[in-house]
Formats: C-alpha cells, structure tokens, sequence
C-alpha cells in the first residue's frame, strides 16, 4: 500500500543518496521534503573536496537523477574518469540541487534533530502504522520547526560522527582534552590545511583508505617542506590489508594507492608502527604524548584520526528500529555487509525488504544504512532508494526487484576509511573512494563516506 499521499517524504540529507532518493520520488509521483543540516547540497562531500574517488563517474551518478538532469539539458561526465569531492559536488550534485524540482523542495541550514510519530512515542502501539511521522528541525536562525510527513528516509551518512582513538569504542583516556590536537578526518595537507601540517610531526591513527591518502598527501608536503615526520599507527599486527591486491584490485585507483604506500613505508618516508593500540592522550604544551596500551610511546604535533565513523542514532531515539546488533545496520542486512566477509563488490544488491524496520515507512539508507561497516559503494546506494521508493509508492514488484553490478573490489573489506582494527575494521567513512594528488587515487565517499551530519 502506498503512503498517505496528503503530506510529503521526508528526507535527511542531501548528499548524493538523499538526492538521489529525492528524484527517485518525483519520477513515483511523491513530494520530498529534504532536510540538509550543511550550508548547501554535499556539504559533507565539500570538506574532503580534494580527494579523488576510486570509482568512475558511472558509478557515482543516479540514473532517475540522470533523467532528471538531462530534461533540462545537463550533459553527464565522461564515465569512465574518476571525479574528485569537489567535481561531485560542482558537476553533479550543484545542478541537480539546482532544479527546480529539487531546489523547491530543499531545505539548508535544517538539522533533523529527532523523528516520532505524530502524538505518539516509542511505546505506543495502536495505529502506529497509520499515523504520520513527526520530523523536528532546528534552523540555521535557531529555531525549531516540527514538519508532518507520511513516511522518513534517513540519508543523513556517518561523516559527523567519527569513531573515537581508544580501543574498546571509547575515546582514550585524555581524547577529549587534546582535541586541538586533532585533526579533521581527511585534512587537505597540501592545500588549505598545509599550515597545520608542515614542518611538524604529524600522526596518522588508522587502517584504512583515509589514513592511506592522508599519507600519500603527507609524503608529498614533506618533499617540499623536509622537516615533516610522518608517523603511521595501526592497532593491526601488519598493514598488508591497506596495502590491498595491487593490479588485481577491481577498481585500479585503489590498488595504484596501496602499491605507493607500500613503496613509501618500506622507503622510510612513512614510520609505521604496528599492533599500536591507543590507550591514552597526554596535551603537553608543545605537543602530545600518544601511549600504546603495551607502554609504547609516540609524540606528535598533530594526530589524524582516520579511524572510521558511525551512525548517530540518537535523533530516532523515539522509532522502532531493528539493527544489526554488530554492525548497526538492519538486522537481515547485517550478514552482509560484514566486513570480515565481504568487499564494497560482493555486497549482494538490496533494497526496501532488507532495509525495512519495525518502523512502517521508515529508511535508512546510504552510508548510515550500513552502521559500522565500511563496504559501501555509492552505486549501493542508489540501488537502495530506487527500491525504497518504490515501495512507498505501493509498487512491490518493483521495489522487491533488486539488482546491481559493481566492480569486484576484493579489498574494501580492509577498512576503507577507517578503523585501526585489525582484522575487524568496524566503520568507515563514506564509500569506497579515492585519493589526493599528485596521484590517481582514491578514498571513502565512500562517497558519501560517506561518508555531513545531514548529507552525504
């Protein structure tokens, strides 16, 4: 059965998912209402806008969105180059912001800070199904509005919250009070964030891509700037799976990443510092000391913490969700996105059935939708909202029929962002993305790695 057609489908974020899912329900003949908590469309994606993806611009674009963009006379990019943050934002996720049949229905500067049901909490089961969701927002001039909408797809990514240095999912002991010495998750260290950088001893926590381009960036800035120590630390005992399955990697932007890497590790340019779990953060006056829980010791100027991010559930506090308990993503696709498992390539295709909760007409999807797990594509993640509206428009057929062919990318399950766990890497940024100059590479957008609080 369709939704209640009298009010709009909410949607949490506009990233390219929540865009995405946008367009997907204007071709079903449904009004979004699209709640982005950043400045513009992608503003998650504009903070690492200097990290080229892993996957070619086939893979990063949504076909109803397509449809939607070529109507009105926008040519698509060449298929098979691989965008950086900021061409996805500039190219692609800008003009389709821009159209009318979007732009009418976006709202910025809109953080979703809790979702219910109308005159109803957690505890109530009568009519449930058949009362409209309650979206409070709070505005960029303060104030909070409360929005009636007939069903929620919450596309709001991980980027906000990452995971923390310590090694039990707690920040370590002392995080919190160096936090000026902490960088953001993926600095532009060559561009606008070079000063923070050069000259000085820079550590990098974590096993995944981000940490793997942050590296690459830093080996860079140290050629022109020869006092910068580089400083790489894994809680793993080897860091063979960041290094990934070189010219066998079904996306070769990774594979180039992980073969430089090596090269520099093994180069001396990068210290690499194995089996480092993060006990403890000492601010001294001019630096931190970073304590391993085996007694080593590191110092640094500055610590990236490339290590993984993770839903922020608290604003469906007041929803019947089923999750995952491992991996925080719903229960029946929990399986499958395990990182132990599964690569961003052997995911199987999904959509409404495996993504739905207790909850009626009620999504996460994109990024958040797979918790702490790292294995995302963007390609997933159109996938999922093709299907989800589908189902909101009483369309089963279409919305049970899923179906996907990504590129076999044998590594992701390494971590692609993210954490410094060994062999359980956790969470990630955004997908499976792409990396910095001067080098034909990737990171997490993870792609939206991804990867904006509201958006990616």
């Amino acid at each position: 059965m369709a939704v209640n057609t009298s009010f709009p489908i909410a949607v949490i974020g506009a990233g390219p998912v929540g865009l995405a899912a946008a367009a997907h329900l204007i071709e079903r003949g449904l009004e979004p209402l699209i709640f982005e908590a950043g400045p513009s469309a992608g503003a998650a994606i504009e903070q690492w806008r200097h990290i080229r993806l892993f996957s070619p611009w086939r893979y990063n674009i949504d076909a109803a969105a397509v449809r939607l963009l070529e109507a009105s006379g926008w040519e698509s990019p060449r298929p098979t180059a691989l965008p950086y943050g900021g061409e996805l934002i500039d190219s692609y996720l800008a003009p389709l912001a821009a159209h009318p049949a979007i732009s009418s229905k976006l709202q910025t500067g809109a953080r979703v800070i809790a979702v219910t049901r109308a005159g109803l909490d957690k505890t109530h089961t009568r009519n449930r199904d058949s009362t409209p969701f309650i979206v409070r927002v709070e505005h960029e001039d303060g104030g909070s509005r409360d929005h009636t909408v007939a069903g929620v797809i919450d596309a709001s990514g991980t980027w906000s919250t990452r995971n923390p240095l310590g090694t039990s999912g707690l920040p370590a002991m002392g995080e919190d009070t160096a936090a000026d010495r902490i960088s953001s998750p993926l600095p532009d260290v060559t561009g606008r964030d070079r000063g923070v950088f050069a000259g000085r001893r820079v550590l990098v926590v974590g096993a995944g891509h981000s940490a793997a381009n942050t590296l690459i960036s830093l080996a860079a800035l140290a050629k022109e700037e020869p006092d910068t120590r580089i400083l790489w630390a894994l809680r793993g005992a080897s860091a063979e799976k960041v290094y990934g399955g070189g010219d066998a990697d079904g996306l070769p932007a990774r594979g180039q990443l992980g073969a430089r890497l090596r090269r520099l590790v093994e180069a001396g340019t990068i210290e690499l510092h194995t089996g480092f779990g993060i006990a403890s953060l000492k601010s001294l006056a001019s630096h931190v000391s970073v304590e391993a829980v085996d007694g080593r010791t590191l110092e640094a100027d500055v610590v990236v913490p490339c290590t993984g991010f993770r839903p922020d559930l608290a604003i469906l506090r007041e929803l019947r969700l089923n999750l995952d308990p491992a991996v925080e993503a719903p229960t029946e696709l929990g399986p499958l996105i395990d990182p132990e498992f599964h690569s961003c390539g052997t995911v199987p295709p999904h959509g409404a059935a495996l993504l739905a909760h207790p909850e009626k007409d009620f999504y996460i999807v994109g990024m958040k939708s797979y918790g702490r797990a790292p294995t995302f594509l963007l390609a997933t993640g159109y996938e999922q909202v093709r299907s989800v509206a589908a189902a909101l428009a009483g369309d089963r057929e279409a919305a049970d029929k899923v179906q996907l062919e990504l590129p076999e990318t044998g590594v992701c399950s390494s971590d692609a962002g993210t954490s410094c766990d060994a062999p359980a890497a956790a969470a990630s940024e955004s997908t499976c993305c792409a990396a910095p100059e001067p080098v034909l590479v990737g990171f997490p957008t993870g792609l939206t790695h991804g990867r904006s609080g509201a958006g990616t």
